[in-house]
């Protein structure tokens, strides 16, 4: 049996003694005793060694418990000042009361009625087990644990080690054991000269197989952001990039949503307190909401006020990115995309979380149809590796016509991926664009999950270093 120098030492120790502590095993072999430890253990694999773990629990009093075991708990001080009955209010005012009162009604302690106070004596007469513990602290006592919960204690472990030699190990040690230091490393004189030969060397197992090694990678959902975006670029779009705080101004009135859209409620969005001023040419905008200007909508109606415009919000979407890129070039061609983070007030769960990854396109170029963009997203998610792909009509205030793009995957049935059309003049005629707006908002995040088979969107967005290590790596 090949066993190392370290084993060997530990073998020959025990084969003179019926058992071993950690503390004595260190001191025999003059190492530390979380060394002998772990070469006891080798030989326990080996089933030349018995290790037997042992465990002390021992209870301290923190800085806290021990001036309350000397001057009585809290709710045990506080209670001694109520004199028949008291003013709930004059009992606020004693320093501890702050943590006491709560424990003196969880305890039962106290009456309260009508905002007196009087002492339940059948309860309070009674020294409770956390009281006891605290005067006589032991690890098992029957309110150590309360008090462990209150700060006032803590449980120490202290961790030894028993080792015996099993008949196996001992008939080894008996046959002798050579116990000369291995050499693990050769020199190249060592080697030039054949020393080599003569020397104990260091054995080595070919059938352990080595420690894995995991080198630095790109986080999955970022590998598929990075592919998506690739994939854009390849089909010919360029990236524009915009702030995370937006006015109201971008975010909804260029879209051509009223002011009173249920989408700016504060259930759905993060409303700042800063402001933004307003771009130029923001009447044009004012008017298409107000009686829809020159493009023959009637508009909104009603009033439009621009301090309601210069609020700024966490963008709720990337579309207002397109419509200001939109703004600064105006004129066609214009392929361009975004991925961007955005921001609403939804309630975490498995499909929802308040902030998320979304993927914002636009076409612009004359005689483009609604069955340009219906193109589009079959090559787009055939490219992703969605074979199947229908669309379902859909509103928004911001395209008409609008739809809706699913995808089929196995086990789950047709999916919905987000929302697109074709921009209204009210939102491109303000900013001179006189040709169609070909427009898309998609929510990458659940494309991830998707591709990744994940069922919870959250997992995205955790440190999880092992899925992170064990998922695909992936392939350009």
């Amino acid at each position: 049996m090949d066993l190392t120098v370290n084993e060997k030492r530990v073998l020959s120790v025990l084969a003179g003694k019926t058992s071993c502590t950690d503390a004595e095993l260190a001191a025999l072999l003059e190492s530390p005793a979380e060394s002998a430890v772990q070469w006891s253990h080798l030989c326990a694999d080996r089933g030349l060694a018995v290790v037997e773990k042992q465990v002390e629990k021992t209870a301290k009093l923190t800085e806290e418990g021990e001036k309350y075991a000397a001057e009585g708990l809290p709710e045990r001080q506080v209670l001694s000042v109520i004199n028949g009955t008291i003013p709930m209010k004059e009992l606020t005012a004693h320093p501890l009361s702050r943590i006491a009162i709560g424990w003196l009604r969880k305890k039962n302690w106290i009456v309260m009625d009508k905002g007196m106070v009087s002492v339940n004596h059948e309860a309070a007469d009674i020294i409770g087990d956390d009281e006891a513990a605290l005067k006589n602290l032991t690890a098992d006592a029957k309110g150590t644990a309360e008090l462990v919960k209150r700060g006032l204690a803590v449980i120490e472990e202290t961790v030894s080690w028993t080792i015996k030699i099993t008949p196996e190990g001992k008939a080894l040690a008996d046959a002798g054991l050579d116990l000369r230091e291995e050499v693990g490393t050769l020199t190249r004189d060592q080697i030039l000269s054949g020393e080599w030969k003569d020397l104990p060397l260091r054995r080595y197992s070919v059938d352990k197989l080595p420690k894995r090694i995991y080198g630095g990678r790109v986080h999955p959902n970022q590998q598929i952001l990075d592919e998506i975006r690739d994939l854009l670029f390849e089909m010919g779009f360029t990236e524009f990039h915009g702030s995370i705080v937006q006015n109201a101004f971008w975010n909804f009135d260029a879209l051509y949503q009223p002011q009173d859209h249920p989408a700016r409620e504060m259930q759905d969005t993060f409303h700042l307190a800063e402001e933004l001023p307003l771009p130029e040419g923001w009447e044009q905008v004012r008017e298409i909401h107000m009686n829809g200007g020159s493009t023959g909508s009637t508009g909104w109606g009603g009033d439009w006020n621009p301090e309601i415009s210069k609020k700024c919000v966490l963008r709720t979407h990337s579309t207002s990115l397109s419509i200001q890129h939109l703004a600064k070039n105006p004129n066609p061609p214009l392929k361009a995309f975004s991925i961007s983070r955005v921001y609403r007030r939804e309630t975490i769960d498995p499909t929802h979380l308040p902030e998320f990854e979304q993927l914002e396109g636009i076409v612009m170029d004359e005689g483009l149809t609604f069955g340009h963009l219906l193109g589009f997203f079959k090559e787009f998610f055939g490219r992703m590796g969605f074979e199947e792909v229908r669309f379902r009509p859909g509103y928004f205030p911001y395209t008409e016509p609008s739809v809706e793009p699913e995808v089929w995957v196995d086990g789950l049935g047709w999916v919905e991926l987000g929302g697109a059309g074709i921009f209204r003049k009210e939102v491109t005629e303000p900013w001179g664009i006189k040709c169609p707006v070909l427009a898309w908002g998609l929510g990458v995040s659940r494309v991830s999950m998707l591709r990744m088979g994940l069922k919870d969107l959250r997992q995205l967005y955790k440190s999880d270093i092992d899925w992170i290590r064990n998922s695909p790596a992936r392939r350009v």
